[in-house]
Formats: C-alpha cells, structure tokens, sequence
C-alpha cells in the first residue's frame, strides 16, 4: 500500500464478505423478523458494508450509485475503470 491507499483487491474482498452476510442475514430475518440477535448482526454488517463502499468510492471510484458524492457524479462512475479491468494491488 502507497499513502494508506487500501489494496483494491483486498478492499473488493472484503465488500464480497460483508456483502454476502448482509445478504445471508437478511434471508434468515425473512422468516425470524423478531430475532434481535440476527438484528444485530445485519446492522453491523450493513454498517461495515457501506463504510467499505464508501471507502472504495474514495479511492477507485463509487461501486454503487449510492456512494457517489454528489448528484451531478451519480453517472460519472461510468467513466471509471471497472473492477476487473484493473485488478490487483
């Protein structure tokens, strides 16, 4: 890493990750709505998820049109690099 610049890929991981339990918990709270624990868990994780959105947004450009910084680049995104077309470190 080159001035606290987080590795892409790593920080690509780790939104799969956060990403994937968001998704698993809320499946669960489908049919268990009252779990508090499961509760918990997803509002954790959603936080954890759109900090690293957030910070990927930063750094290579917003993955999602909600972590665009202003409404008139909500549609520059597009202009960015994907995430496969520069991969690595």
């Amino acid at each position: 890493m080159s001035d606290n610049k987080p590795c892409r890929k790593e920080l690509l991981d780790w939104i799969n990750i956060v990403s994937f339990a968001v998704d698993d918990v809320k499946l669960f709270l489908d049919t268990h709505p009252h779990n508090t624990d499961a509760l918990e868990y997803f509002d954790e994780f959603q936080k954890q998820r759109m900090q690293a959105l957030k910070e990927y947004a930063k750094y290579y450009g917003p993955l999602t049109i909600d972590t665009t910084c202003t409404p008139a680049e909500s549609w520059a995104w597009i202009n960015e690099p994907w995430p496969w077309q520069e991969g690595g470190c």
